[in-house]
């Protein structure tokens, strides 16, 4: 059978090489966007208080945007590389590399954070796994490899295991968030805005904080080539994906800030499991840390399944080395699997001197500011494709709304994140000057 890249695999032929139907993907979506960031997340807005409300209120609404066009784009384009392949078919070879690139740099670097979540999770049950900085690379690491693992075992192992740990942390995360709100102090949220800035740059530094926690919203466009009945499945496990993750992270995170000091929020490796524990005491704290380490265990396999894809799409075109595009006997694009988790390893094992929270927040902005890029394009190629079936007025406001998000990065970020990009330049120009891939690989 050949991709709609042109890449041929004859063992999954037919049937077997649409292995993710509706619940799948929508399980995807939902356990793509919920991992680390509800569960971390607050101690990285504690500074800012209840006016961090300002940002998710932009964020989800700027989420809603960008996945009803990924939803008309998935219709108008059914092929398997999400924003890359948009990009591509819109604008050419040279600025769909550039998106596979930088899509391909959220992605391992994505992994990176959430794996360093994981770990705050485990140190919470387990404090001694996390005492000291290598402790705690060592626990992130695991979890990363042991989800290399299970994909390289194949795409629908993977798909089952994303169905069975969404389900198991969606459900008590709802729960926590709701039953939660009753015990809320009001007292946590005065003063309103506590970090001295104006509230316009308080959103604007929170919108891309709390993106972070809905990145993942379009990954059902990825594995297109596996999804049966892409035209109709996509759309709608991407929509129902979104809403669904955006208001059980929402609820719970501003329940988390209304439940702890600032001053110990602001600190905290688990600060979910840190308001559980002020509620219902030490058992319900070892209980979320479980909850949290299952979510991001659910991420870290969401994102290495999307991350060989990704490559896959871009190694069919010609775009990454041909050794991206060769899958195993199980169908598994194994080599790019391998190579993401190995820069995630390496960006784990550069950063870990960092204390759990300093380190997931600048892992956080470098992902979250390579991922908005794609978004952008994305965007942009659906207004460029003449938007045959409406939402050019949704396209424009999601293109304004990426570029806004972009901007408060701040400089560090986005410094990390041009160098990454500009590194993709090399492998650019030494695959165009190499002959075109055969239809098979």
């Amino acid at each position: 059978m050949t991709n709609p890249l042109g890449v041929t695999n004859h063992a999954t032929a037919g049937a077997a090489a649409k292995p993710l139907g509706l619940w799948m993907a929508t399980a995807l979506v939902v356990g793509s966007m919920i991992g680390s960031g509800v569960f971390m997340l607050p101690a990285a807005l504690a500074p800012y208080g209840a006016a961090s409300l300002t940002g998710w209120a932009i964020a989800l609404s700027g989420a809603l945007l960008l996945a009803a066009t990924f939803a008309k784009l998935a219709v108008h384009w059914p092929c398997t590389g999400g924003p890359y392949a948009y990009v591509r078919r819109s604008f050419g070879d040279a600025a769909g590399f550039g998106i596979a690139w930088s899509y391909w740099i959220s992605i391992w670097s994505g992994m990176a954070a959430i794996a360093v979540a994981f770990a705050g999770s485990i140190g919470a049950i387990f404090p001694a796994l996390t005492a000291t900085p290598v402790r705690a690379a060592a626990c992130a690491l695991l979890a990363l490899w042991t989800c290399s693992v299970v994909n390289l075992i194949g795409l629908r192992q993977a798909g089952r295991l994303q169905v069975l740990v969404t389900a198991l942390k969606l459900l008590p995360l709802l729960l926590f968030g709701i039953v939660a709100l009753w015990f809320v102090d009001a007292g946590h949220y005065v003063p309103f805005n506590p970090s001295g800035k104006t509230l316009p740059q308080v959103a604007q530094v929170t919108v891309i904080l709390t993106m972070w926690a809905l990145c993942g919203l379009e990954v059902a466009t990825v594995p297109a080539g596996a999804i049966r009945d892409p035209a109709r499945t996509i759309p709608r496990a991407t929509l129902l994906g979104t809403l669904l993750a955006g208001i059980a992270t929402i609820l719970a995170c501003t329940v988390v800030i209304g439940l702890v000091p600032t001053e110990v929020l602001r600190d905290s490796g688990a600060p979910m499991a840190d308001a559980a524990s002020r509620i219902w005491g030490p058992g319900a704290a070892i209980g979320i840390a479980a909850l949290a380490a299952v979510s991001t265990f659910g991420a870290i396999n969401g994102w290495m399944m999307v991350c060989g894809q990704v490559s896959l799409a871009a190694a069919g075109d010609g775009l990454f080395p041909r050794r991206f595009a060769r899958l195993d006997r199980n169908g598994t694009p194994a080599f790019g699997i391998l190579v993401g988790s190995m820069l995630a390893t390496l960006l784990v094992i550069a950063s870990y001197s960092r204390s759990l929270v300093e380190l997931f927040t600048f892992i956080l902005l470098i992902s979250t500011s390579a991922i908005l890029l794609p978004y952008a394009a994305s965007s942009a190629a659906w207004l460029r494709s003449g938007g045959r079936n409406g939402g050019r007025a949704v396209a424009m406001l999601a293109l304004l709304y990426s570029l806004y998000a972009l901007s408060g990065a701040g400089a560090e970020a986005l410094g990390w994140g041009a160098v990454l990009l500009l590194a993709g330049a090399p492998v650019y120009l030494w695959m165009k000057r190499r002959p075109s891939p055969a239809s098979g690989v």
